[in-house]
């Protein structure tokens, strides 16, 4: 059995981490000879001028540098779903995805459901489910943007060059843009959604007036120690590559860092330890309260990509309408549901299952939720057990051809608003 892995308490640290006393050089980067005999490579996750506090960058020291590798081909299999569908101001909301039935790992098990973006572009986000059922042997690589895993089923062991993160479901994990990893199942099964953030890496967002705490506090989040594989024998290294996959075959594993200082690292958060803030008198607040981490982008205010969640909070707000409020909305909304039931929609968005509501689509509870929540003896109460969240960008999401055809999509998602009856009174008494 596989003792559980050691962590760093953090977020945006400068780490350092050896898996063996005296690999880490001190007082300098590159020395001549680097101790153990091991290779020492700069892993940039942005420019090099960049302002100090928006730089991210990991010095590793490794068995054999990652330039050692042939000439990569271009895979047959590719990602299902990349080819986007055409233009639609419909709001859509999609079931669950089955399990394959072949034998299918995390790679081959992307769905893409939407974009904004090409792989290319220094902005902009895709966005995926995962359905898997066998651990990789091979080992994987983004060069198209960095990756937010949100497991819904199935616990996932990451394998990263830096260490070993172990996620489950209501936990994220973050693999910054380049950063080789294998995804283990610790499960028979694994299903859950990716965000590929092509934009400015993901950070904690500032708090205001809320003050020098609450949200998603940064000791909260953990990142790993050093862990390497000496290991001889085949491995093939995929990588996505403008929107493509492509391999090429090792003689060894690439995952052989045995020491590492920086900031550029992997890392992962409990969404149970986020601290909720929310209305104590009347009114509900905007779900932005309710963010975790966030991209932002060239227009100030308006994230490139935010990661939002709904997690359990208590309800007191008097004379409210406590449901979130009806809405148009200039962002774009792609949700997903990891547990539970989520407090807008009575019925019809299930776990694992997702919604996309774009730009100036109207959107909010259904009419089920809307006659209780008007109703409801407003005493206070707590809304417990689930997990919803939201990935929320300022480009319009374009669905993919793929998430357009597919059997899940709930034709007749409109259908939840429909019954809504007329209450206006003129003459109602005040």
């Amino acid at each position: 059995m596989t003792a559980s892995p050691a962590y760093q308490s953090g977020f945006g640290n400068e780490f350092a981490s050896e898996a063996l006393p005296g690999a880490l050089p001190v007082g300098m980067n590159s020395p001549q000879q680097v101790p153990l005999g091991l290779y020492a490579e700069q892993f940039s996750g942005t420019a090099f001028t960049v302002p100090r506090s928006e730089a991210r960058r990991t010095w590793m020291y490794r068995i054999r540098p990652s330039a050692v590798h042939p000439r990569f081909e271009r895979l047959e299999r590719q990602i299902t779903g990349t080819a986007l569908g055409p233009v639609t101001p419909n709001r859509l909301r999609w079931n669950s995805f089955a399990t394959p039935e072949e034998p299918t790992d995390f790679v081959d098990g992307l769905l893409c459901m939407a974009a904004n973006a090409e792989a290319e572009a220094c902005s902009g986000v895709s966005l995926y489910a995962y359905r898997a059922n066998i651990s990789m042997r091979r080992v994987f690589f983004n060069a198209d943007g960095e990756l937010l895993i949100v497991p819904q089923a199935g616990r996932l062991r990451l394998v990263t060059e830096l260490g070993v993160l172990e996620v489950e479901p209501l936990e994220i994990a973050v693999i910054p843009r380049g950063m080789r990893l294998r995804v283990e199942l610790l499960e028979a099964e694994a299903a859950g959604y990716v965000a590929e953030n092509h934009g400015a890496a993901l950070r904690l967002p500032d708090l205001g007036p809320i003050g020098s705490n609450g949200l998603a506090n940064a000791r909260d989040f953990l990142a790993p120690v050093a862990h390497y594989e000496d290991l001889e024998g085949p491995v093939q290294l995929v990588q996505k590559f403008l929107g493509e996959l492509w391999a090429t075959q090792l003689d060894h594993s690439p995952l052989d860092v045995v020491a590492w200082h920086g900031n550029n690292v992997p890392y992962k958060y409990d969404l149970r330890r986020f601290n909720t803030i929310g209305s104590i008198s009347f009114d509900h607040p905007d779900p932005s309260i309710f963010t975790v981490l966030t991209s932002p982008s060239d227009t100030h205010g308006m994230a490139n990509m935010d990661f939002v969640i709904f997690p359990p909070r208590w309800m007191v707000a008097e004379s409210t309408f406590r449901p979130p409020w009806f809405h148009r909305n200039l962002m774009n909304e792609f949700m997903g549901l990891i547990q539970g039931v989520y407090d807008a929609k009575a019925d019809g968005f299930v776990p694992g299952g997702a919604s996309l509501h774009n730009c100036m689509s109207a959107h909010g509870p259904d009419n089920a939720t809307t006659v209780q929540a008007i109703a409801a003896d407003l005493k206070p109460h707590k809304i417990d057990k689930t997990m919803a969240f939201m990935f929320e960008t300022g480009r319009v999401l374009r669905p993919s051809r793929f998430a357009l055809d597919c059997p899940q999509l709930q034709r007749d998602y409109d259908s939840c608003w429909s019954g809504m009856q007329k209450t206006f009174d003129p003459i109602q008494e005040q």
